[in-house]
């Protein structure tokens, strides 16, 4: 079980973790947190309608990791652009996308990051450091969503975009000051498809 998910009788996965990766987890699940941000609501608590009925960005983000995060609905990067007339409509149906879907993808990455740090935080240590991790399906499914999401802002930060890039990655010299963001790329990697494969069989 060191290092990778395996299944639990009647449904869910459990890993055992180490002290370090706990906290290397919950740190990027924080972190993860803080970059998409509050929810739409959040300047009126008091009111439960607001977050109901507030409509999210047309524009896509700024920060490429929310770009990564968050992609418009209608662009294809490897597709011809086409006559600039194609090109805005393309650039308004997305805008529309966003503006209806947005703040529920939001909502849904926030709720999954939430999950990966409230089943850390509510392991029990064993004496040689680190836990055993027991997910139910239901928090199985919101740690492979936190995964990929954690894997993608990665991804975003090393300005990985194909399979090639990822093959540099095993190459980088070891005083490459990326290294240590590489390392993690490729465990949670690991983590993600071990998760998958333990939520398939």
């Amino acid at each position: 079980m060191p290092g990778h998910f395996e299944p639990l009788p009647g449904g869910g996965a459990a890993v055992a973790l180490d002290d370090v990766e706990i906290s290397i987890i919950r740190s990027l699940a924080v972190q993860l947190l803080e970059l998409i941000g509050p929810g739409p609501g959040a300047d009126t608590p008091d009111d439960p309608l607001a977050e109901l009925f507030a409509e999210g960005p047309s524009e896509p983000p700024a920060d490429p990791v929310l770009r990564r995060l968050f992609p418009d609905a209608y662009s294809d990067p490897e597709q011809d652009p086409g006559s600039s007339a194609e090109a805005e409509e393309r650039r308004a149906h997305s805008a529309e996308f966003r503006r209806y879907t947005e703040n529920d993808l939001r909502a849904g990455k926030r709720d999954n990051a939430l999950g990966v740090i409230r089943t850390l935080d509510a392991l029990a240590p064993v004496d040689e450091g680190g836990a055993v991790l027991k997910l139910s399906p239901q928090e199985s499914r919101q740690w492979l969503g936190a995964l990929n999401d954690l894997r993608l802002a990665i991804g975003a930060r090393l300005e990985i975009t194909d399979e090639d890039d990822t093959d540099l990655l095993y190459r980088l010299p070891e005083d490459d000051p990326r290294k240590p963001m590489v390392l993690a790329y490729l465990w949670l990697g690991g983590l993600q498809e071990t998760l998958v494969t333990t939520l398939m069989s």
